[in-house]
This record gives structure tokens, C-alpha cells and sequence, in this order.
């Protein structure tokens, strides 16, 4: 290789590094927490209209980036007013006793091509356990895009008690997923 190519080699490294950016300004506004389940073998939606996060996200070194999100469960929104207020006794959320639920970040892993696995800790109803979360990231100007989506068991964390316990009705699989929109930070 020529000198003159070796040094456009090392312009470019250069650059690709200087201009590395992490995210840390979540846009609210412009993400999103929804969350699908079966009621009776029919497929049922709904969302979180109202959640907090903290994100650090440099694309150059996932390793070292943290991400939470808390969800203020009474702002679930499941297409009803019944079912809305339903969620939010005792046996579903409990959100007079449990108002969040709460996700950390202990770990992410590059899979390549824009795909991560984040490992952290899922809280719901007093009850945390440990979950992999997959997730792409797409750079889109100055902000940046965050989408994945998780499948937990209800009955993990006591949603649905009593005569709900069972999985007859409503299913044990709850997918959420999220789209979280961040800008680039200072």
C-alpha cells in the first residue's frame, strides 16, 4: 500500500473516532413502552403512556453503557377504561402499593450489525428477576433510535392473582416492546 493511501486509511480511522457521539437525552416524545398479550386465544395491545429513563449510549463502546426506565404503571392504557382500571388493583399491578416498574441495565453485548443483548434487572410488583433484552440501534441525525422488545411470564411477577393466577384465560407471555428515541448529549 502507498503512502498516500495509508494516510487516507488514518484520516479516516481518525475521523470515525472523533466523531463518536453517545446518547444521553431521552426524547419522551417521540418513544414509546407497548406491551401485547392473549385474552381468550385472541391477541390483545396496549401501552405505557408515561415513563422516565436515563440512557448512555456511545455505539463505540456499547460495553460501557447504562440505560433504566421506570413506568409508571397507572398510565397503562389498554384501549379501555374498564380494563384500564381493572390493571390497576390489587390482583393485576397493585400500582397503590407498587406505582413502577423499573428496568436497569447491568450489561450490553455487541452482536453486530447494529444488534445488542442487554442484560439487566426487570422489577415489577415488588419482584425482580434478571432478563435478556435484544435491541437494534439505528443512528438517525443527531438522535438516535432504540428498538427491541421482551417476553416475560406474567406469573413471574404476580400479575394476575386470585382467580387469575391460572393461564387459561389470559396468557402467561407478555411481549413488551420499545422504541426509545435519545439525542446526542454533552
Amino acid at each position: 500500500m502507498n503512502r498516500i493511501a495509508i494516510a487516507l486509511l488514518s484520516a479516516l480511522a481518525l475521523a470515525g473516532t472523533a466523531h463518536a457521539v453517545e446518547y444521553t437525552r431521552v426524547r419522551a416524545e417521540q418513544s414509546r413502552i407497548d406491551f401485547g398479550y392473549q385474552q381468550m386465544g385472541v391477541s390483545m395491545e396496549g401501552r405505557f403512556g408515561t415513563f422516565t429513563s436515563e440512557l448512555r449510549f456511545d455505539p463505540a463502546a456499547p460495553a460501557a453503557a447504562r440505560a433504566a426506565i421506570e413506568v409508571d404503571l397507572a398510565s397503562v392504557d389498554t384501549g379501555s377504561a374498564e380494563g384500564d382500571a381493572e390493571v390497576a388493583t390489587r390482583t393485576w399491578f397493585d400500582t397503590s402499593n407498587f406505582p413502577v416498574a423499573r428496568f436497569e441495565s447491568t450489561g450490553v453485548k455487541a452482536l453486530g450489525g447494529n444488534r445488542y443483548e442487554v442484560s439487566g434487572r426487570l422489577t415489577i410488583k415488588g419482584t425482580t428477576r434478571d432478563v435478556i433484552v435484544p435491541a437494534t440501534f439505528t443512528a438517525q441525525g443527531d438522535s438516535a433510535v432504540f428498538d427491541g422488545s421482551l417476553t416475560i411470564q406474567r406469573g413471574d411477577f404476580s400479575i394476575g392473582e386470585g382467580a387469575w393466577k391460572a393461564f387459561d384465560i389470559v396468557a402467561n407471555d407478555v411481549v413488551i416492546k420499545f422504541r426509545i428515541t435519545a439525542a446526542a448529549g454533552k
